[in-house]
Order: C-alpha cells, then sequence, then structure tokens
C-alpha cells in the first residue's frame, strides 16, 4: 500500500529531489548507482512503470490521488506519495503542476553502445545537440519513425534531464540510446570508428554540393546504416562530416537552406527508418 504524506514542510530532505537538486546531481555521475530522474504526467510515469522503471517516491497533487494517479499508486508499493494542493506544491517546484503528478526514479545503468546496436539496422546519432527540447523530440521521432536506437557524442543534452522526458512524452524511456564515449576526444574520431566496426555505414544529413538526396535508393537499401545529426545552428561539424561515408540533404523549396534539427530529423527518420512495424 502506498504511504501517503500531507506536505507542511516544503524544506524537507525528501523534496529535494522535486526542487533544489540540479540536473547534474540527480544524475550522480560519482555513485550511478543513486542516480534519480524524473517523470511527469500520469501517461509518462505509467509508461516508465511499464518499462520496468523502480519509482523511489511521487509527488501528487491531491486531486490526483484518485482516477490516474490511483492506478499508478496501485502499482507502486509502499514508496512515498507526497501530496498536497496544488498552490503549496507549485511552490515547491516553481510551476503549475498542470498534470498533477511527477515520479522520482532511479536511473537505468548505462549501456554500451554496441550493446545496444545488436541487431539493429537504423541508428540516429547526434552530434553536440544540447537543447532538451530538441533532444526529446529527436528521440520521440526516431522511436515512432523506425529508429532502432539512439546514440549521443559525449556533449549532448542527457536524454532523461525533466524537459527531455517531458517533450519525449517519454519514448526516452523505450527507445534504446547510449553515449559514443563519456570525454570530449571520444569523439569524433573514436565513435565513428566504434561505428564502423559495428558494420554501419555511416551518412551525415548535412549541407554539400555532393550529397544525396533524402530518398536515393543506395542509402536506403543499405543494410545497417546510422544518420548523424548535428547542433542547432551550426549542424554537425566539419571533421565529422569528413570522417563520414556519405552525405545527405533533404530537398527543400522557396530557397530554404535547412530545417530545425528536430524537424529535419523526423523528416530522415521517416525516410530511412525501418518501415516494418509502422502502423
Amino acid at each position: 500500500m502506498p504511504r501517503i504524506i500531507e506536505v507542511r514542510d516544503l524544506d524537507i530532505p525528501e523534496l529535494e529531489v522535486y526542487a533544489r537538486l540540479t540536473e547534474t546531481q540527480l544524475r550522480s555521475r560519482v555513485d550511478p548507482e543513486k542516480g534519480i530522474f524524473i517523470a511527469e504526467t500520469a501517461k509518462v510515469v505509467t509508461l516508465a512503470l511499464e518499462a520496468g522503471y523502480q519509482p523511489v517516491s511521487l509527488l501528487m497533487d491531491r486531486r490526483r490521488l484518485e482516477g490516474q494517479g490511483r492506478a499508478i499508486l496501485e502499482r507502486c508499493g509502499d514508496v512515498p506519495v507526497y501530496t498536497g494542493e496544488r498552490d503549496l506544491l507549485s511552490r515547491l517546484t516553481g510551476y503549475t503542476l498542470t498534470r498533477g503528478i511527477l515520479c522520482a526514479m532511479r536511473r537505468p545503468q548505462p549501456r554500451s553502445a554496441e550493446e545496444i546496436c545488436s541487431g539493429a539496422a537504423r541508428i540516429a546519432v547526434l552530434e553536440d545537440v544540447t537543447d532538451s527540447t530538441n533532444v526529446g523530440a529527436l528521440f520521440r521521432s526516431a522511436a515512432a519513425l523506425g529508429m532502432d536506437a539512439m546514440l549521443l557524442s559525449p556533449s549532448c543534452c542527457d536524454p532523461l534531464c525533466r524537459r527531455a522526458v517531458r517533450v519525449s512524452m517519454g519514448t526516452v524511456l523505450l527507445l534504446p540510446w547510449a553515449r559514443l564515449g563519456d570525454r570530449g576526444e571520444d569523439w569524433p574520431g573514436g565513435g565513428i570508428a566504434r561505428l564502423h566496426d559495428m558494420g554501419f555505414r555511416v551518412a551525415a544529413l548535412a549541407l554539400r554540393e555532393d550529397a544525396a538526396v533524402l530518398g536515393d535508393p543506395g542509402l536506403e537499401k543499405t543494410e545497417k546504416l546510422a544518420l548523424l545529426l548535428g547542433t542547432e545552428g551550426d549542424g554537425l561539424r566539419q571533421e565529422t562530416i569528413d570522417l563520414c561515408d556519405a552525405a545527405v540533404r533533404i530537398p527543400m523549396s522557396r530557397g530554404v537552406d535547412s530545417l530545425n534539427v528536430a524537424a529535419a530529423g523526423a523528416v530522415a527518420f521517416w525516410q530511412l527508418g525501418n518501415k516494418e512495424g509502422i502502423q
């Protein structure tokens, strides 16, 4: 049975995960086994529970203790559930809890690129994408449009930061992902070498005169394809593009030469993703 705890003191240590800890502190890089991430909304919390993530505590608007909230509580055993009026909880978190449910969950143990790409035919690789909204949107598109996994360069935003999880609608919890190294020097040379060692043909989504047009049969027939997308604004580094096997561009009209990285990713994933399972 859940332990319902009425919030009267906003300064108790148990509530720090919802208000006072930075994303870096939540990750606990020094002690990964203690790492936490925050899932928001009933839908995302339910998806996380179904995917096997372990809840640590819940923060719930009193009105949410029934309905969707009740179904979640029934699945969380005896974890503490902190509750109160919406206005009080908003003072704690700094914003209005319009959906009324937050859940602190244990971060999963990091996985290797080789592990998550075993058996994968289509993967997306992000270079230096630091905006959490773009990372969340890219995960959502990749999960929906046939990509088998996502890899990130060392400097990419954490996919389990609160905004990325929320924007992705929880798909960061479904699509396998890993980092291609932990240090800046691990990318691009070492990371792309690992992609080649895994048997992937590496294609850069880039504006180059010699770039193939998206929809090129040669790319679509590639057995194992890794599609690289670059940071907001500047795109992929020239060094990265030079290490790739091919470059591909999205044809556009009215003189527009580029799209936001999340929009470009969605277009490319639809064209090049694994269509099996898409309905």
